[in-house]
């Protein structure tokens, strides 16, 4: 196991608050990790504790087995707040240089830097391009390839796809998706969805407090798949609890269940699909395991 991130017990409070509440946990390298949790919950504060833009009050941070105030540290991690704007009065090339300058790189080393991070979030044709004369979403694609400048080891990225269009918001899970083989990245948004289809492992914050929860759709004994139905046929629960192998069934919202069976059955969802065409069920979608809202939110 090689971890890039450990914390140990720290603490965070602003005055009579506590944004913080002994938070501990570890990340793996090239595990895509989401951080959840509801607006005030410590995030924020999480992510700039993270970054060394706040010390905590108690405990320890270690960054690739450094801790935050290490100059070793430079230019490995690099982060994306949710407000992050560029100056829109010039070039994209001439501001991404000058990031690159910052970081320490030579200016034939900036310039290709520049070239080559515009090109992955696929830009390379705006070098000469002024900020004010991009789209939102390019503009968001811009922002990402700075956090990307000088192949950095970890990348906490806030709500990077936040008000963007769906094809916009695509282009960048692609993005993270094709670049997670490179950099572990720490992903917080209020997107579920997006998070599930990202990241393997999940930090949900709540009043400071941090609960580590991992997908467990293919560990152990029990697996798990998600019935969402058209419509809601009568004692729908009653009906999936008779089928073979299955240990557990649980509704989750209006048409929707979550439904845990053994292991062992390898085609269970063969079975479900017989099963509902037998019952005349008509089916929206079949989801192989929980989904990671039913996980956070339907917990009996």
């Amino acid at each position: 196991m090689s971890l890039v991130i450990k914390v140990t017990n720290i603490n965070k409070t602003f005055g009579s608050k506590a944004a913080l509440k002994d938070v501990s946990f570890e990340i793996e390298k090239g595990k895509t990790t989401a951080l959840i949790g509801p607006n005030g919950a410590g995030k924020t504060t999480l992510f700039s504790i993270l970054c060394g833009y706040l010390k905590p009050d108690s405990g320890q941070v270690e960054i690739l087995g450094y801790e935050l105030e290490d100059p070793k540290l430079f230019s490995k991690l690099s982060a994306l707040p949710q407000d992050a704007q560029l100056d829109p009065r010039f070039s994209l090339e001439k501001q991404l240089n000058f990031f690159g300058r910052l970081q320490g790189l030579s200016k034939s080393n900036a310039k290709s830097e520049t070239h080559r991070v515009l090109e992955l979030v696929g830009l390379k044709d705006n070098l000469t391009a002024r900020v004010s004369e991009l789209s939102h979403g390019m503009r968001k694609r811009v922002c990402i390839a700075q956090a990307l400048i000088n192949k950095p080891e970890i990348i906490l990225l806030d709500e990077a796809t936040a008000g963007l269009d769906p094809a916009n918001a695509r282009e960048i899970r692609n993005i993270i998706s094709d670049l997670s083989d490179q950099a572990t990245f720490i992903l917080s948004s209020h997107d579920l969805n997006e998070l599930e289809r990202l990241c393997s492992n999940i930090l949900y914050l709540e009043q400071g407090v941090l609960s580590e929860h991992k997908t467990h759709s293919y560990l152990g004994e029990h697996c798990y798949i998600t019935l969402q139905l058209i419509t809601e046929p009568h004692q729908a629960l009653d009906y999936l609890k008779q089928l073979q192998d299955v240990t557990h069934v649980q509704q989750t919202q209006s048409k929707e269940f979550v439904i845990e069976y053994k292991a062992e059955n390898q085609q269970f969802d063969i079975q479900l699909l017989k099963y509902c065409h037998k019952l005349n069920w008509q089916y929206r979608q079949l989801i192989n395991g929980n989904t990671l809202e039913n996980e956070l939110f339907n917990k009996e």
